[in-house]
């Protein structure tokens, strides 16, 4: 069979589908990719995947913008003219199911968050959702990433057949796998994210301030793109040397490695966050928000602490009792986040979901 998979960058494609793919493959499968380029998308075609090069404007709102897009979709779908196409994110979720309606292709499309033009009340969402109704009433089953996201279509009414629930992406656990943890004579987190107001970027500078000033042996780590808006506060903040930025970092579990504890404390509206699942998988324990995407994999006082949102206090109280637990209670707490993770997030039960939505064997051993 052939069978495209659509996202909005190649990360999305090549960093979270990559075993899908192979599996794909390895069963006999032509796999296509419809994404921005990218570093990730070479070895995607290394692999055997054929690349077309569609850019996406993630956060654009220009309906011009938009409807060259789904041309876009529509013609590279009547191209390649796939048996199905596994589509991600808002966009290539919405668009090519639309490309795809007069065509056998079978689409499903995977909700890996609302975004905030969807959570957020106004025209945006009255826009998206009618899109929404629109795009997703014939398609054969929508995944979702977690049950809010999940109950918020079905409330609406914005599809009209199946619905499945994955556990996020999953987490490749012999990729990510647990290291030595830490010793205390230093207490290291860590904040993986675009540096954005979304992603609790300044809750976590916050905490960076208040915490290094009482306690002279925690270091905090902050890796991700630096939007524009807090470059000043970054450059100011990291002239202290208990506070390093690293940039955008390519081999995460190398960086995980050295942390005692990933902090995310996110209020935007993913779909299951692979920062967590990926810091559990390593042994490291986790401090998030009380938010669909993060509570479905943090259980307080066992592998982490929930937080409020956007409450700078509430998160500094965590972090200082984080710091104040001996090392082998941390280490433990690590150890419980990476038997959740092997229960319930193995990717392999993600890749059997798709597998038999195109009635291919599964793998039972996850």
């Amino acid at each position: 069979m052939k069978i495209a998979l659509v996202g909005n960058s190649d990360l999305c494609i090549g960093g979270y589908r990559f075993e899908l793919i192979e599996r794909l493959i390895a069963e006999g499968h032509s796999v296509f990719v419809v994404s921005p380029n990218g570093p990730l998308i070479r070895d995607l075609v290394e692999m055997g995947c054929t690349f077309y090069e569609v850019p996406v404007d993630r956060h654009g709102t220009n309906p011009f913008k938009d409807m060259k897009l789904i041309s876009k979709y529509k013609k590279v779908m009547r191209e390649i003219s796939p048996d199905y196409a596994f589509t991600y994110t808002i966009k290539p979720n919405l668009y090519v199911a639309l490309a795809c309606k007069r065509m056998k292709t079978v689409c499903i499309p995977n909700v890996t968050g609302l975004g905030t033009a969807v959570e957020n009340k106004g025209w945006k969402q009255v826009v998206t959702t009618t899109l929404y109704k629109m795009a997703f009433k014939h398609v054969k089953t929508i995944f979702f990433q977690n049950s809010e996201n999940m109950q918020f279509f079905v409330d609406r009414g914005l599809y009209s057949e199946k619905h499945k629930l994955l556990p996020g992406s999953g987490v490749n656990l012999n990729k990510f796998s647990v290291s030595e943890y830490p010793s205390d004579d230093t207490v290291n987190f860590v904040f993986v994210s675009r540096l954005m107001k979304e992603k609790g970027i300044e809750q976590y500078l916050d905490a960076t301030e208040y915490i290094t000033a009482k306690y002279p042996n925690a270091k905090f780590h902050i890796c991700g793109f630096c939007e524009e808006e807090y470059k000043s506060r970054l450059d100011a903040i990291t002239k202290n040397d208990k506070v390093i930025y690293h940039g955008m970092v390519k081999d995460m579990s190398g960086v995980l490695a050295d942390m005692h504890c990933t902090v995310h404390p996110t209020f935007y509206p993913e779909g299951m966050s692979n920062v967590l699942l990926e810091s559990l998988a390593c042994g490291r324990p986790i401090i998030t928000t009380d938010r669909a995407g993060c509570r479905e994999i943090v259980e307080d006082g066992v592998n982490g602490y929930i937080v409020k949102q956007q409450d700078s206090q509430d998160l500094i109280e965590k972090i200082e009792k984080f710091i104040n637990l001996s090392n082998e209670e941390r280490k433990n707490m690590g150890l419980a986040g990476r038997a959740k993770v092997e229960r319930e997030f193995n990717r392999e039960i993600v890749i059997n979901a798709y597998l038999a939505e195109i009635g291919a064997k599964t793998n039972t051993g996850v």
